[in-house]
């Protein structure tokens, strides 16, 4: 026996990878998903819910492409349900991805490459089949024209080859983590054949030819786009679609103004709506189809990472670049007068960058200091810092404290003034400024403000984003997500472990060792956050009884047939 162990030992290390990868049906950033090949269906949803019925759904603004892959153009809302990926993610899990257009996958245990074999029945809504050439001709097109978020996970790829007419294998190279591979799995296939006739590079309002659960019925930018489901979808019966895609007609209906929109849904010209503003929420839901029980309006729980909604502090400039400063004028924002007066009493303070979840550190929770206690600290920390008052103004060497408080949003502005009160009474007076969305987002991504009102999102299983959005190169990089211009070595660090982690329990300790770093170093002053999705539909519409973690999933809702006859 003893002479076995380190002979077994030797031929495990010269065994060629393939016996050593891991051949799977569902695809899990760490551990065991508890989906395999027969299971049912997802956890989630109504596997005999009925198929039939129309839902109409508010889109804010207009649209004038088809084609959500590319940066140019504004794409319309629901293109989502007309183009499948190679696998499909599920919601009731951190990160996990069961078979779609590919059937299976084979990888070894470092991760270092991943192969495709794809589903023999898959194909595109013109009959063709979808085969390997189509997965390669959509990863170079993305690589090449696609997001950004895609360009730079798909350059990682070293080699991706062909090894049949179903099968795509994708190499990694250099800084690939183990991530990489699941976000290849959720690719989006495109058909070579109609899209090597056309510019990818420009707006199409021409339906492309697609695969997934609908097709697109008709285009009217301004105005609406209208889905029909597809009875003849080759992946309806698969675990990812069971119960799930029931209605027949999905609409999107124009509007410039959500007032507006919210009067479409009162009087049901709108049937679906996902409200997010808590003081709409809380006072101006009493509408008379409410009141009967026409409408119903629910808050859903959920489980996800919520938006860490912020005042930025750009701490590239001064004087943002002292802690004291930011922690100061932290310390003179009133959560709680924001909170009851703002917000109705809805919304919870956010005290982490994954703030909902059990990713966040544990040493966060305090209660509140009265307003002048922290109005007190405030003060000290300033003149710590050189600040001091004179003649009723806050000065150093001569110099106000003056800065922009940048914002894009109009509704924006009763918290900023709050913030600006709270200022006032250290003698500070900020100016602010509300620009369109162009003139926004082109300082924003330049880095040109010295505070905004903006966010960050992440999921239950964060990976290399968060370099870029705490990262010392990303903080030197315009167009990036390091709003803050964090440059710190120990949060470098930190960043880079989550993507590295091997196990969830190790991803929850490399998240909470991040956060306290973040938290700590007073990079902007967190807002608020709701820990429920709230909705409002018309009956018949139904959903599930189980939400997942990750909140509102709307390809599980259908049209109750007997509420309808109950409400005829």
């Amino acid at each position: 026996m003893r002479l076995f162990i380190p002979v077994l030992v030797a031929l495990c290390l010269i065994m060629p990878a393939e016996a050593q990868e891991s051949k799977g049906f569902a695809l899990s950033m760490h551990g065991t998903s508890r989906y395999g090949a027969t299971s049912k269906n997802l956890s989630y949803v109504n596997p005999d819910a009925p198929k039939g019925g129309e839902i109409k759904i508010a889109a804010l603004g207009s649209f004038d492409t088809l084609n959500p892959f590319s940066i140019k153009g504004r794409a319309a809302e629901g293109l989502n349900l007309v183009t499948d990926r190679l696998m499909a993610r599920v919601w009731d899990e951190p990160f996990t991805m069961v078979p779609l257009i590919a059937q299976s996958y084979s990888m070894p245990m470092d991760r270092s490459e991943i192969t495709f074999h794809l589903d023999p029945r898959a194909k595109f809504q013109d009959g063709t089949p979808i085969l390997a050439d189509d997965v390669l001709f959509s990863f170079e097109t993305l690589k090449n024209n696609g997001r950004p978020n895609m360009r730079r996970v798909y350059k990682l790829v070293a080699t991706a080859e062909k090894l049949g007419a179903r099968s795509v294998r994708f190499v990694l190279g250099p800084g690939h983590d183990r991530e990489t591979a699941l976000i290849l799995a959720m690719m989006p296939v495109l058909s070579k054949k109609w899209w090597t006739e056309r510019n990818f590079d420009s707006a199409v309002l021409t339906p492309p030819n697609t695969s997934g659960p609908y097709k697109i019925a008709q285009v009217e930018p301004g105005r609406r786009i209208v889905y029909q489901r597809d009875p003849d979808y080759w992946a309806k019966d698969l675990l990812a679609n069971r119960g799930q895609y029931n209605f027949d007609r999905i609409v999107y209906e124009s509007y410039r103004d959500d007032t507006v929109a919210f009067e479409a849904f009162k009087s049901g010209d709108l049937t679906f709506r996902r409200e997010m503003e808590a003081a709409k929420w809380a006072s101006a839901y009493d509408f008379p189809a409410r009141v009967d029980g026409r409408v119903v309006a629910e808050a859903l729980p959920h489980q996800r990472p919520e938006r860490v909604k912020a005042l930025i502090f750009n701490s590239r400039r001064p004087p943002f670049n002292d802690p004291r400063v930011r922690e100061a004028l932290s310390l003179s924002f009133d959560f709680t007068w924001a909170n009851t007066n703002l917000f109705h009493g809805l919304a919870k303070p956010i005290t982490s960058i994954f703030p909902n979840t059990e990713l966040a550190a544990r040493n966060k929770a305090s209660t509140p200091l009265p307003v002048r206690e922290n109005l007190r600290r405030a003060d000290a920390l300033l003149k710590e810092a050189g600040w001091l008052i004179k003649n009723g103004q806050r000065l150093k060497d001569g110099h106000a404290l003056r800065f922009e408080i940048l914002l894009t949003a109009p509704e924006d502005e009763k918290l900023a003034l709050h913030f600006v009160r709270g200022l006032e009474k250290l003698g500070i007076k900020p100016i602010i400024r509300t620009l369109d969305a162009a003139g926004y987002l082109r300082r924003l991504q330049d880095y040109d403000f010295d505070m905004t009102l903006y966010f960050w999102t992440s999921t239950l299983s964060p990976g290399s984003e968060q370099t870029l959005y705490w990262g010392c190169a990303a903080a030197q990089e315009k167009g990036r997500f390091n709003y803050a211009g964090i440059c710190d070595p120990a949060i470098d660090t930190a960043a880079h472990a989550i993507a590295q982690a091997n196990t969830r329990k190790g991803l929850i300790a490399a998240a909470r060792a991040l956060d306290a770093k973040i938290m700590a170093g007073h990079y902007f002053i967190p807002l608020q956050y709701l820990g429920a999705d709230y909705v409002a539909y018309w009956k018949p519409i139904a959903r599930p009884a189980v939400t997942p973690v990750y909140g509102l999933v709307m390809e599980s809702w259908w049209m109750d047939p007997h509420a309808q006859k109950e409400g005829d």
